[in-house]
């Protein structure tokens, strides 16, 4: 009995040190939402809140994304809009991934037949004010639906100098 309990206690303990290690400090947000049948409709409009403290701080603001190995292009548009603590948005901006070199090369990361990307586009970012800001995010190619679009995600991180 006394072994299962010391190697149920060591094995707790590992566990937390090794998510505490995994932590970065400068994650404000790292959020994906999963694609529907890896179907991305116009429809399918990915929304983000992101609670911002500090107005001096500068921050760099990711785009998420994972897509299959038979997506079938080498780039993805999307638009992305802002909305902040005031409730005002901003028009949605159009922002082109590159996912594929010209012969055919994945640039993302790999795992199996998944390829993620995380795309900045906002650099030395300064939220205006404190608060809330919810980004939206929703595709803009020709196809509809855009098929093998496994994730959508944004991720928000204090900028480094």
């Amino acid at each position: 009995m006394k072994k299962g309990l010391i190697f149920f206690y060591c094995a707790l303990i590992t566990s937390l040190l090794m998510f505490a290690g995994c932590t970065d400090p400068n994650r404000i947000i790292d959020q994906n939402t999963e694609v529907p049948d890896h179907n991305w409709t116009y429809l399918n409009r990915f929304g983000f809140a992101v609670k911002i403290e500090d107005t001096q701080q500068a921050y760099t603001v990711y785009m998420n994304l994972r897509v299959t190995g038979d997506y079938k292009y080498s780039n993805l548009f999307v638009l992305i809009s802002q909305t902040g603590p005031d409730k005002k948005t901003t028009e949605p901006r159009r922002y082109e991934m590159k996912l594929a070199n010209k012969d055919g090369e994945w640039l993302g990361k790999g795992s199996g037949n998944l390829y993620s990307y995380l795309v900045p586009f906002l650099i030395n970012y300064k939220f205006p004010a404190k608060g809330t800001y919810t980004f939206v995010i929703e595709q803009n190619m020709r196809d509809n639906p855009l098929r093998e679009v496994s994730d959508v995600g944004l991720r928000v991180e204090k900028a480094t100098p």
